[in-house]
């Protein structure tokens, strides 16, 4: 079957290795949550700095953990972007806490704006979550402070940003609770799975009890002969990663680094590329904190621009484009909760598109999706000079 683009907007590097490790953990016939998981939170943990990994799900149900950990419930609220993945609203609801949109720091910077949050604490607010958009870290000096001012929380969504620093500090470990993502199409993917990141003992031990049916010991314990029976001592969840997952998960990691590199060098070629070909285009993360690991490649279009039309005029030269994000407040749902505006919010939201970028990439593919990005626009903004003049033309009788 011929692929439907010549570029894709992602791809992932899965090769002999990660079949070999699947293929390990087939053979020691031990499936769900076991030594293999161990070892991965281990090896994240080395990565990071952190006392404690805890491996998951998915990052939506890091955030669901976090949430309950920090014992978020009916009438707090918990601030987040509204530029972001729906889950971080989302993880916010199940707790029955309520979210609080702010608006992000602008064209540059898609990350949450601290003075904007300021403005939106209340007595009820217990956090802050902080989305490190595209694997660039937010502010995470000012976000910090403004938490400790007001004695609030932070928990920091790292789905973009596995490996990723500021100020030699590894993004996930800044505040409470650092949750990751390994989804198909992520720096580094265990096809759904997720990863927790706290320095507090306290917080660890009761995400580990969350995260297995608030069990005080695993199948995997009385398996290996450490325990025998076990207490329930809270309502939790069945939200561990399995063993083939966590093994390729593992594989991933050791090549993070690498990857991360790649992704940075093809990112510079962007921002340099770019400009001159399509000077009308912004380039948000033209400058940047810290060391990013560059998860996406968000451009603007030029105010006015047709997106749709830009985005049918990239898929028609094999060119896979995508928004990032519709933002939350906009969505029915979160619609009818109500809210404030979002003024740069909406107006990023409105012009976004994400190019493609992944480490597999050559430079050459940069420069085809360059040139294609000013071909489309010039396309785009032609039929719409056609269409104004159409609408100019004197009607005949």
């Amino acid at each position: 079957m011929k692929p439907v683009w010549r570029i894709p907007l992602a791809d992932i590097d899965l090769g002999p290795e990660e079949e070999a490790a699947v293929l390990e953990v087939l053979r020691r016939r031990w499936l769900s949550m076991g030594e293999v998981t161990a070892a991965f939170e281990a090896d994240f943990s080395a990565l990071t700095g952190a006392r404690h990994a805890l491996a998951v799900t998915n990052c939506t149900a890091a955030l669901h953990l976090a949430g309950l950990a920090l014992d978020w419930r009916q009438g707090d609220e918990v601030i987040v972007p509204s530029l972001t993945f729906v889950a971080t609203a989302n993880a916010v609801r199940y707790t029955g806490a309520t979210p609080v949109f702010a608006d992000v720091t602008g064209e540059n910077d898609f990350s949450l704006s601290a003075a904007d949050v300021a403005e939106r604490i209340t007595p009820h607010t217990r956090a802050i979550i902080v989305v490190h958009y595209a694997g660039h870290a937010a502010n995470m000096p000012a976000i910090m402070a403004l938490a400790e001012r007001h004695g609030l929380d932070v928990v920091e969504d790292v789905a973009h940003a596995p490996g990723a620093s500021l100020d030699g500090q590894a993004l996930g470990t800044w505040g409470r609770i650092g949750c990751f993502s390994f989804f198909a199409n992520k720096n580094m993917t265990t096809g759904e799975g997720g990863m927790l990141m706290t320095d507090d003992d306290g917080l660890a031990e009761r995400l580990r009890l969350l995260r297995s049916h608030g069990m005080t010991s695993l199948t995997w314990d009385r398996h290996k002969g450490h325990a025998w029976s076990y207490d329930v001592v809270a309502p939790g969840y069945n939200y561990r990663l399995d063993e083939i997952r966590a093994a390729i998960g593992r594989v991933q990691l050791a090549k993070l680094e690498n990857a991360n590199s790649r992704r940075r060098t093809l990112d510079a070629l962007y921002r340099e590329f770019l400009p001159a070909a399509a000077p009308s285009i912004g380039i948000p993360y033209s400058t940047t904190r810290g060391i990013p690991s560059c998860h996406l490649r968000p451009v603007l279009l030029p105010k006015g621009t047709d997106r749709t039309q830009f985005m049918a005029a990239m898929k028609a030269q094999g060119i896979q484009t995508s928004i990032h994000y519709p933002p939350v407040h906009g969505f029915s749902y979160y619609r009818q909760v109500g809210g404030p505006s979002l003024p740069v919010t909406e107006e990023i939201g409105a012009r976004e598109v994400t190019l493609p970028l992944y480490p597999a990439m050559t430079p050459a593919d940069v420069e085809s999706v360059v040139a294609a990005v000013a071909g489309s626009l010039t396309e785009v903004q032609h039929q719409f000079n056609g269409r104004q003049t159409e609408r100019q033309l004197p009607q005949v009788k």
